[in-house]
């Protein structure tokens, strides 16, 4: 089969190449699936440029990784302890490439088979592809604090992936969303996702129209605390929580006093190390979410698996949208 391939970290075009390699056979436990999109988060950017020795395993003859979380395809062979029904059942899958180096990025991948969730008649792959990273990051913001219900939810960057679905979930969770995003088409998207209040954090009175429109705010969704904290800080009642889902170059320096007055608790939250009974629960609530044509994709933008390194700058470039490799 053909899979994209790493063995050494470093920019795209110098590292990222496709392959032949033996298709993989799914172990106890695992489902194979061939793999119809696949799809790149800015997390495969820094697997790629920040590697572990135990990121580079054996794939066929080769020592490296096929990169990639992310997906949507069709279930063609099952290992042992798996249900052989599930053969034939199109799934979005999450955190492939988890502890071993088979990515979404090739033409088949093999996972667990709770990491492979069936996708309801008539979603598309597109969106099925959409989900995994970006939509369970947002189910675990929205809900590692207790549900969200009746609160004020800030969600910075409405209009990315991560926020994007934070909108969606939270309004389906009962949630009244407000979110900033930098310019007009961003905020297009972002009222397109349901938010009740759009507001451009570059302006001056930024906070001022949080408050005036939404009140103080309950929870705050978090992609760049160093630069938004001031706004944060701005608009967060009492006792409310900011999460943050992203890490920049630069550490916050943070206003400890300011944060003890209100009482405020700053929590991390990290995909890859959520709760696995987190993971599970939020895949089964996206998943009725779909049933109830209640979640909706980003923009798709399809490259190649050959063109797979422009994906990666298209990412890194901060392409609107879902980058995706069309393998169909």
């Amino acid at each position: 089969m053909r899979a994209a391939f790493y063995d050494t970290p470093g920019p795209a075009k110098s590292v990222l190449r496709v392959l032949d390699v033996a298709r993989p056979e799914p172990c106890p436990g695992q489902v194979r699936v061939r793999v119809a999109l696949s799809a790149i988060n800015p997390g495969d950017m820094f697997m790629r440029l920040n590697p572990t020795p135990q990121d580079f395993q054996r794939v066929g003859e080769h020592t490296g990784r096929i990169p990639h979380q992310d997906g949507t395809g069709t279930i063609d062979a099952v290992g042992a302890g798996v249900d052989p029904s599930r053969i034939g059942e199109r799934v979005w899958i999450w955190m492939a490439g988890a502890g071993h180096p088979w990515g979404t990025a090739a033409e088949w991948t093999v996972v667990p088979s709770g990491q492979a969730v069936a996708l309801p008649d008539g979603i598309s792959d597109e969106l099925g592809a959409c989900l995994g990273i970006p939509a369970m990051t947002a189910h675990w913001c929205l809900h590692a604090d207790g549900s969200p219900r009746d609160r004020t939810v800030l969600v910075a960057a409405g209009a990315g992936a991560v926020g994007h679905y934070a909108i969606e979930l939270g309004r389906i969770a009962g949630a009244r969303v407000v979110t900033t995003v930098s310019g007009p088409e961003k905020a297009a998207l972002a009222r397109a996702a349901g938010a009740d209040l759009v507001v451009n954090y570059r302006d001056a009175d930024a906070a001022q129209q949080i408050l005036d429109g939404a009140g103080p705010v309950d929870r705050i969704i978090e992609v760049s605390l160093t630069d938004n904290l001031e706004l944060d800080l701005a608009v967060a009642g009492p006792g409310a929580t900011i999460v943050t889902y992203a890490a920049q170059p630069d550490d916050p320096t943070l206003p400890v006093f300011r944060l003890m007055w209100s009482n405020l608790v700053l929590r991390f939250a990290l995909f890859l190390t959520e709760p696995r009974e987190a993971l599970l629960h939020a895949a089964t609530e996206i998943t009725t979410a779909l049933r109830e044509d209640a979640l909706t994709p980003l923009p798709v933008h399809s490259f190649s698996l050959d063109d797979v390194a422009l994906a990666h700058e298209a990412v890194e470039n901060g392409l609107i949208g879902k980058a995706v490799l069309d393998l169909r």
